[in-house]
């Protein structure tokens, strides 16, 4: 079990550069195709993640990777790219503030997915958090 709670500090960040996404999203696909502001938005996450892994002295040919390893980040990446077209899309037309918070329902399938497909056992207080997320993505999502 890991001790450290550095993770938190990495996810806090993650919290607050997707609630940036959805902003600066929202004003971006106006005027434009959204599957076109995913490419672009794709494009330029290749183009700086590519600077980071040289600057960084993080790179290793992908060949000597495992074919679990390519598998199972392929279908990451299919999933990621499907995500991120719904999202948009859902921006386009959507509040920011609806739009956001559906997608964080995630937190609620990332729980039930990893309890039933990587034998994760959250605790009871951590299902009522997880309900209470759900609960809170449906107040926040559903217009009087």
């Amino acid at each position: 079990m890991v001790t450290s709670t550095e993770w938190f500090y990495w996810a806090l960040l993650s919290a607050v550069f997707a609630a940036m996404t959805a902003i600066f999203a929202k004003v971006g696909v106006q005027g434009v195709d959204s599957d076109l502001a995913t490419l672009i938005r794709t494009g330029i996450i290749i183009v700086v993640l590519s600077a980071f892994i040289a600057y960084t002295g993080k790179w290793v040919d992908p060949l000597e990777l495992s074919l679990k390893t390519w598998l199972f980040l392929g279908l990451s990446g299919l999933a990621t790219g499907a995500s991120w077209v719904c999202y948009f899309r859902a921006l386009k037309i959507g509040d920011a503030s609806q739009v956001a918070p559906v997608d964080k329902l995630s937190l609620v399938l990332v729980a039930v997915f990893a309890f039933t497909f990587l034998g994760e056992r959250p605790s009871p207080r951590e299902w009522l958090g997880i309900g209470l997320v759900a609960v809170g993505v449906l107040l926040l999502a559903l217009k009087r």
